[in-house]
């Protein structure tokens, strides 16, 4: 008989990783075997609070009944046909998702990272075809500082050389200004310009919130400029912010948004271009594509996605426990922390350096009980599933107190 496998702990699979996985992350020391709602349990039973939410991919929590019960029922019927067939499950995505955003069109993708590259082979097919832009010549502008993902076009336009360095040569095309700043995006665009390309609020550079009126301008300057408004939803989108959309914060409509993470629920990858009819019909069969965008499987978890967000009910939780972690902050405010940001359950934590970097301290709020991820130096970002309680939103920012004595 053969003996029963024995179970590993938290300390014996970070070790068995650490020879066959790639090191191109640095984990927090906890392994998470199951989860539900706010909470993840490790293979030993602790549990913690995830107040990072997979970057905004799990703005519903872990398993949300509707969505899990949604993906079950999808893969019991089908799962993949490729965009060489139809599939039954499409077209009922595209309509909401398009309602809900307020655009025309929707291109399907996977991942965060390919609804970036997908919007910028779109605002170059439209400056070529519709601009009138010389043949390879089309130029995109975008923010220091931002992080749209990881690809070696990307990461061609990220001024964060821990991104970028060894991973040359780069990809030309781009024109780098420094965000919210409408004077210097004024004087890059020219006749060249395809799109503008921004995050209406930069998650990975700290959670960044621009001044009152930095979108509208942008959304003015690009209409009179005659080009493209690209708006980077990924994290901030699909309730984030306290708004479906955070552009929606200044009533501005860009002209292509790109939308992943939270679409696909936490439980499959699925991302999104939507935009203007005139802008997406610039593409014709075989110019772009992807094997899996658009699958039965992602259309029907994302179908549920934006069931879950037309009732509104998850926008206006997310500005009502603002309040609450913005209260909570600001009360922390001389007292460890020395600066913040914050819209919506979505906020960037400035630490005294002197007690200890955002990894210290996001390593001090695990043991806590607490799950957070820093960023550059002393900064940790908070954004926790749009279900969180009050108690449990109140509960963290208690932690956060505790370890920053």
């Amino acid at each position: 008989m053969t003996a029963p496998v024995r179970a590993r702990s938290s300390a014996e699979l970070i070790q068995a990783e650490e020879p066959v996985l790639a090191h191109n992350y640095h984990p927090l020391p906890v392994v998470v075997a199951s989860a539900e709602g706010a909470w993840v349990e490790d293979v030993e039973g602790n549990r913690y609070l995830d107040m990072l939410a997979g970057y905004s991919a799990l703005n519903f929590g872990h398993r949300h009944p509707a969505l899990t019960e949604a993906a079950h029922r999808q893969l019991d019927r089908l799962t993949l046909t490729s965009r060489a067939f139809h599939n039954d499950r499409l077209a009922e995505f595209a309509e909401r998702l398009a309602a809900l955003t307020g655009q025309d069109m929707v291109l399907p993708m996977n991942t965060g990272a390919e609804a970036v590259e997908s919007g910028i082979k779109v605002a170059r097919k439209w400056a070529y075809d519709v601009k009138g832009v010389p043949a390879d010549r089309a130029t995109i502008v975008v923010a220091a500082d931002n992080f749209h993902g990881r690809t070696t076009t990307i990461v061609s336009f990220s001024t964060d050389e821990t991104a970028r360095a060894g991973f040359g040569p780069f990809t030309p095309g781009f024109k780098v200004v420094p965000y919210n700043d409408l004077a210097a995006l004024e004087a890059a665009v020219d006749e060249t310009t395809a799109a503008v390309l921004i995050e209406p609020i930069q998650g990975e550079a700290g959670v960044l919130i621009p001044d009152d009126g930095y979108l509208a301008g942008v959304r003015e300057l690009t209409r009179r400029k005659g080009c493209l408004f690209i708006a980077d939803e990924i994290q901030s989108g699909l309730g984030r912010t306290g708004r479906t959309l955070a552009v929606e914060h200044e009533d501005v409509v860009p002209d292509l948004v790109l939308l992943g993470k939270a679409l696909g629920g936490g439980i499959v990858p699925v991302s999104a271009v939507v935009g203007r009819r005139d802008v997406l019909g610039v593409l014709h069969p075989g110019e772009h594509g992807s094997t899996f965008g658009g699958n039965p499987l992602a259309a029907a978890v994302g179908t549920a996605v934006v069931e879950l967000l037309e009732t509104g009910a998850f926008q206006r939780r997310a500005a009502e426990l603002g309040a609450v972690l913005r209260d909570g902050l600001s009360a922390l405010a001389g007292k460890g922390v020395v600066g913040f940001r914050a819209r919506g359950l979505w906020a960037g934590v400035d630490i005294d350096p002197a007690i200890g970097t955002g990894r210290e301290i996001s390593e001090r709020l695990m043991r806590e009980g607490v799950l957070v991820k820093d960023t550059h130096g002393s900064t940790i970002r908070l954004a926790p599933p749009l279900t969180v309680t009050e108690e449990e939103l109140r509960s963290a920012i208690g932690s956060l107190e505790k370890v920053l004595v």
